[in-house]
C-alpha cells in the first residue's frame, strides 16, 4: 500500500504479540521493542527476530531506526505513552481505549497536531474488509433508511481482583475494555449520539463494571442498542437494519468475520466471508502508513474528531453509572 514505515513496538504484552505477529506475515518492517525491562524486551525480540530490544520505553522511542511506534500498554498508561512517542517526533498508533478519558485525549490530539505527526487510534475494526463492505452497502442505500445498530461484546473473563479485566488501577471494567468496541461502531454508523442513557451492575470484588447496557438516541430518530459484560460469554454479533434490509454480521463481529445481508421481506441477497491472513491488525498500521504518506495527519474512516467523541461518550456512561479510576487527571 505504501513504502513500509519501520515500527516499534512499546510493550509486551498480549497485544503486541498479536500486533508484531500480524505485521510480520503481512511484510511490515518491525525494527524494534521496548519494555520496562531488558529481559522482557530481548525474550520478545528474540520470539519475533526483531534487530532492536530497548529496556525502557524512553530508549525506545529515541531509537533512529523507528518512524512509527504501536503503544500497547494499559488504559491508564496510553496518556503518558503516547506524549513520550510523540514528543520524540514518531507517529503513534494507540491501542483502544485511546486514553483513560477524554481530558486526556484532547492533550494527546493537540501535541499530534504540534508535533505535526500522526496519532491514530487503534479501533482495528474500522479498517477491516468486512466492515468496508457494510460501509459501501450502506452507501448504495441497499438498506434504505438505516434506523438501528445492535451490538454486543460479552467475553468470561477471569474473576481474579488482580487481572487488568477487574483491577480500577488499570482502568478495568466491561466498558473500557469490551464496550468501547459496540459504542465506537454506534459512533462509525451515526456518528455522536443526541442522548445516551446507561445502567451497570459492578464487581462485587473491585467495583469496576461487570455489565453496562447502553441506549443511543440520535436527533434523525435512529437508536444504537449496546450491551457488554466481562463474566458472561455471548452471541459477539452485530446488526445494521434499516427500512429496506438489514446486516446480521457474524460471531466475533469486530474481528474479521462473515455477514449477510437481508431485503426488506428477509430475503437473502448477499453474503460477504472473505478471508483475513492472520488475526486482521495489519490492516490499522497499514492506515497509519497511509495517512503518513499522504502528507496529512489523520484520515477519513477514524478521524480524530471521532476518536475525541468516543472518549467523551464513554466519559458521558461512566458518570451515569459511577465509575471513577484512581489518581484520573
Amino acid at each position: 500500500m505504501t513504502d513500509s514505515l519501520r515500527w516499534g513496538i512499546l510493550g509486551t504484552g498480549g497485544i503486541a504479540t498479536s500486533f508484531t505477529q500480524d505485521l510480520i506475515a503481512n511484510g511490515l518492517t518491525v525494527a524494534a521493542v521496548g519494555s520496562r525491562t531488558q529481559g522482557s524486551a530481548d525474550a520478545f525480540a528474540a520470539t519475533h527476530g526483531i534487530p532492536n530490544a530497548h529496556g525502557s520505553y524512553e530508549d525506545l522511542v529515541a531509537d533512529p531506526t523507528v518512524d512509527a511506534i504501536y503503544v500497547s500498554t494499559p488504559h491508564p498508561f496510553h496518556y503518558e505513552s503516547a506524549k513520550l512517542v510523540l514528543n520524540a517526533g514518531k507517529h503513534a498508533l494507540v491501542e483502544k481505549p485511546f486514553t483513560l478519558n477524554a481530558a486526556e485525549a484532547r492533550e494527546v490530539i493537540e501535541l499530534a497536531a504540534a508535533r505535526k505527526r500522526v496519532v491514530l487510534e487503534a479501533m482495528w475494526t474500522r479498517w477491516l474488509p468486512h466492515m468496508v463492505r457494510v460501509h459501501e452497502i450502506i452507501a448504495a442505500g441497499t438498506l434504505g433508511d438505516v434506523r438501528t445498530v445492535i451490538a454486543d461484546h460479552n467475553q468470561n473473563l477471569p474473576d481474579d481482583p488482580g487481572h487488568r479485566i477487574n483491577n480500577p488501577d488499570l482502568g478495568g471494567g466491561a466498558l473500557l475494555d469490551l464496550g468501547i468496541y459496540p459504542v465506537s461502531f454506534a459512533w462509525d454508523i451515526f456518528g455522536r449520539p443526541a442522548s445516551i442513557a446507561a445502567i451497570s451492575s459492578p464487581t462485587v470484588s473491585t467495583g469496576v463494571d461487570r455489565q453496562t447496557a447502553i441506549l443511543f438516541g440520535y436527533a434523525g430518530g435512529q437508536q444504537a442498542v449496546l450491551h457488554t459484560a466481562l463474566d458472561t460469554l455471548g452471541p459477539n454479533t452485530a446488526s445494521v437494519i434499516g427500512t429496506e434490509g438489514r446486516i446480521d454480521i457474524d460471531s466475533v463481529w469486530y474481528t474479521p468475520t462473515s455477514f449477510t445481508v437481508y431485503d426488506g421481506e428477509g430475503t437473502v441477497i448477499e453474503k460477504f466471508d472473505q478471508p483475513v491472513v492472520s488475526r486482521g491488525m495489519q490492516f490499522e498500521a497499514w492506515a497509519l502508513e497511509k495517512i503518513v504518506a499522504s502528507g496529512k495527519l489523520e484520515g477519513a474512516e477514524l478521524p480524530l474528531s471521532d476518536t475525541l467523541g468516543i472518549m467523551e461518550t464513554l466519559d458521558t456512561i461512566r458518570e451515569q453509572i459511577g465509575l471513577v479510576y484512581p489518581g484520573e487527571r
